[in-house]
């Protein structure tokens, strides 16, 4: 039997070890020349995305965390479609008895109207597993002012809820807050308002600074961050935003989750938001082609994810070692309270 290799695939199947790492990674750079191919995509983000050892390596690790906090648009579906695999993601959480949050830096929908979307489209999780840059900015402004205050709001119902869950009222005379979500209704006149507002000494939060989004068809859209642009230019502010990429809502996550970070994982389809937010938190990354950020964009940041996928269809199995029982999460969370 020979035992020469045509190739670096046929030399990664034969080998172990470290040796299979090195022939692995030298496979990966020889497709992109060294360093980046003619797309820009740099050697590490083709390895994180199709190298034969270190995607599934990384891919189990995933697989094996205890908590899982999860982007929705564009993870789990753009607009009113749902993704490929999504369902049966949320099933392996469930047979494996994971903890899991969806997290939106949406703040238009409450809690309720985001589990109900998600029963429309097939998928039947508690209210309790969701949370919003809404929820995020009520949180941070009860923290600051326990006893209530009043605010300016440009956004839907999700937003106001969560404000008047914890004491705050709305006011445009003479605000505490101007607070900008997510609305279809932006237009001169609020935006002007809020201008104002901001002068007389309001205080500018902003759910969440995304400037753009993707409409039902995958169409780019503004989105809050660009509205906020505008106000901080004219007032010469800066807003405080609570959601991705803000440690803020992160933190809250992991309050919800009672888990550690070491334990947890972010799923998301942004690098500018979902996967600085786990790099600035310390929380394993995994970035998902499905939803707004390209392999060809990659190039655009310093950071890379801890792993990339298609979409979340790739991580669902049938293996029984992912499966955590009561007293693993017990633990996790007993671990937890000491950090």
């Amino acid at each position: 039997m020979s035992h020469s290799v045509n190739n670096a695939t046929d030399a990664v199947v034969l080998k172990s070890g470290n040796e299979a790492h090195d022939l692995a990674a030298s496979f990966v750079a020889s497709l992109s020349g060294g360093g980046n191919n003619q797309d820009g995509i740099s050697a590490r983000d083709l390895a994180l995305f199709r190298d034969p050892v270190l995607h599934s390596e990384r891919l189990d690790v995933i697989r094996a965390k205890k908590g899982y906090i999860i982007d929705m648009d564009g993870v789990i579906y753009h607009g009113s479609n749902l993704l490929p695999g999504a369902k049966e993601f949320v099933e392996f959480l469930e047979r494996n008895n994971k903890k899991y949050l969806f997290l939106t830096n949406n703040s238009a929908p409450t809690p309720r109207e985001l589990q109900q979307k998600l029963q429309r489209l097939g998928i039947n999780v508690t209210e309790d597993h969701f949370f919003t840059s809404g929820q995020a900015t009520a949180y941070f402004l009860h923290s600051q002012m326990p006893e209530g205050g009043t605010c300016y709001v440009i956004g839907e119902p999700g937003l106001a809820y969560a404000l008047y869950d914890k004491g705050f009222f709305m006011n445009d005379h003479n605000p505490d807050y101007v607070v900008l979500g997510e609305s279809a209704v932006y237009n001169f006149e609020k935006l002007t308002k809020a201008v104002q507002l901001v002068q007389q000494g309001a205080k500018l939060i902003s759910t969440n600074l995304d400037v753009e989004t993707l409409d039902s068809q995958g169409r780019k859209i503004p989105a809050t961050g660009a509205f906020t642009a505008c106000v901080e230019l004219v007032t010469k502010t800066k807003a405080f935003f609570c959601g991705k990429p803000s440690a803020l809502i992160m933190r809250y996550a992991q309050r919800v989750l009672g888990l550690s970070r070491m334990e947890t994982c972010i799923i998301g389809d942004r690098m500018d938001t979902d996967i600085v937010a786990g790099i600035s938190s310390e929380i394993d990354p995994v970035l998902v082609l499905s939803g707004v950020t390209q392999m060809s964009d990659l190039n655009l940041f310093a950071y890379h994810p801890f792993v990339i996928l298609s979409g979340v269809y790739e991580i669902p199995n049938d293996d029984d070692g992912n499966k955590l029982s009561a007293t693993d999460l017990e633990e996790a969370s007993r671990r937890a309270s000491f950090l």
